[in-house]
């Protein structure tokens, strides 16, 4: 099973064209399931939807609850902002979390569950999108406090481990990666480990999903850094859910088109118990 996540960089830049490289991407790869962050709705369009029409799958969103911020950033003021999840298989339920934000800076960021059904098995599967204030790492320990209890909420009933996608804004070794993983510190829920999906990748392979490189990352002259991932819980029986593979996606021009300012993490999941 596939997993792809990708922050879409809303409606910046040559968007239509972007578009049009993102779906390219996404056709080539053929995920199960995509996380999607900063997907825009205007007009009774909407990115997420104009994907899934196109590749045959289901989808469902989550807006913002407080878009204006990102309004006057992109000049359209009739634009929504949020996140998506798109799924080869029905999604049986979904649900929304408001997620706490910093007092000065909230523009309404949510978390989005959905319960894909799967052949087998039911899918917990979350995508989100962080805080993206620099020096906002305990508002992100927060809400990553906050996330880990919404996955423990809907994580039951299933054999197959929950999987969460997301741009975090955070580095692997901050405190709110840290504190998610519940691996290398306490868990910000009791008992629940959700694995960084990297750490199955070939150190060999290029890692930073933000990435001066691409001239988009470069407007803002930040460092390169991960700041996009897949999690998964602890396999289930068999290994199932565990990750076989791992690597970057999106990250180079399509037809001289950068798809967005961010690089997609593709993750293979087991799908099946291991057999001996």
């Amino acid at each position: 099973m596939r997993v792809l996540t990708w922050n879409a960089w809303w409606r910046f830049g040559p968007w239509e064209q972007r578009r049009d490289a993102m779906l390219a991407v996404l056709a080539e790869l053929r995920p199960d399931l995509v996380g999607l962050q900063e997907v825009w709705a205007r007009g009774g369009q909407n990115l997420a939807g104009w994907f899934a029409e196109r590749l045959g799958m289901h989808w469902t969103w989550a807006p913002f609850g407080s878009p204006d911020r990102w309004r006057w950033r992109g000049g359209e003021p009739d634009a929504d902002v949020g996140v998506a999840v798109l799924s080869r298989w029905p999604i049986a339920d979904r649900e929304v979390l408001p997620l706490p934000e910093p007092g000065d800076q909230d523009d309404g960021r949510t978390a989005l569950y959905a319960a894909v059904d799967a052949p087998g098995h039911r899918i917990p599967l979350f995508t989100t999108h962080l805080t993206s204030v620099p020096h906002e790492s305990a508002v992100r320990c927060e809400q990553v406090r906050a996330l880990a209890g919404f996955v423990a909420a809907h994580s039951g009933g299933t054999p197959f481990p929950p999987v969460l996608t997301g741009d975090y804004n955070a580095l692997p070794d901050s405190d709110e990666m840290r504190l998610l993983g519940g691996y290398r510190t306490a868990p910000a829920a009791h008992g629940q480990v959700l694995v960084d999906a990297w750490e199955y990748a070939d150190p060999a392979l290029p890692w930073a999903t933000w990435n001066p490189a691409n001239p988009y990352a470069a407007q803002t002259f930040e460092p390169r850094g991960r700041c996009d991932y897949v999690h998964v819980g602890l396999p289930g029986p068999g290994g199932l859910g565990h990750v076989r593979d791992v690597r970057l996606a999106g990250d180079r021009p399509v037809d001289g088109v950068w798809p967005s300012d961010h690089a997609a993490v593709v993750a293979d999941l087991a799908d099946q118990l291991a057999t001996r």
